[in-house]
């Protein structure tokens, strides 16, 4: 019983271990929120509650406001061919050099959104979150050829992401 105690306590040390193993998730170092603004193509995502209804033609436009938040309106088409959109307002958090935001699409309701991946000449971006729940792979495109995307996808192992779920979005 005891030898059997032991085994069971030096086992969930070591699961434990390997669940706190994954280093903390990394931005970028800094985002111009001026090149950063503007519409985005949603090149694939981890699925999620939120987009259950989007089959394709999904967008991100981000907008600043004068008063330092920045404008979010996500668009996508449903499969009986409507168009569905929600808006909200993202927050810069204090110290990321805008590369850490808090979105907010119903009050109270706040969620992450940091850029973990971010192509030189805003060509494609990579967002993810924290826990590393959610990810995203954003392009000024509809399409975003190979070469970019494997860059992009690079980024986002880089941060520890298993991309077993990533989901490619179907855009015209």
């Amino acid at each position: 019983m005891r030898r059997t105690a032991t085994f069971l306590l030096a086992l969930a040390t070591s699961v434990a271990g390997i669940v706190h193993a994954a280093p903390p998730m990394q931005t970028v170092e800094s985002v111009d929120l001026k090149r950063y603004a503007g519409m985005w193509y949603e090149i694939a995502n981890f699925p999620m509650f939120y987009q259950r209804d989007c089959v394709g033609d999904t967008t991100a436009e981000y907008t600043l406001h004068t008063d330092g938040t920045v404008g979010v309106n996500n668009r996508c088409r449903t499969k009986d061919g409507d168009i569905d959109s929600a808006s909200g307002t993202a927050t810069v958090l204090d110290g990321s050099n805008n590369a850490k935001l808090e979105v907010s699409f119903f009050k109270p309701f706040k969620g992450d959104y940091w850029v973990i991946g971010l192509d030189p000449d805003y060509r494609w971006a990579v967002v993810g979150t924290p826990d590393r729940k959610y990810l995203w792979i954003l392009s000024r495109s509809p399409q975003l050829p190979k070469e970019e995307l494997d860059k992009a996808l690079a980024a986002a192992k880089a941060q520890g992401y298993q991309l077993d779920e990533l989901r490619y979005t179907p855009q015209k």
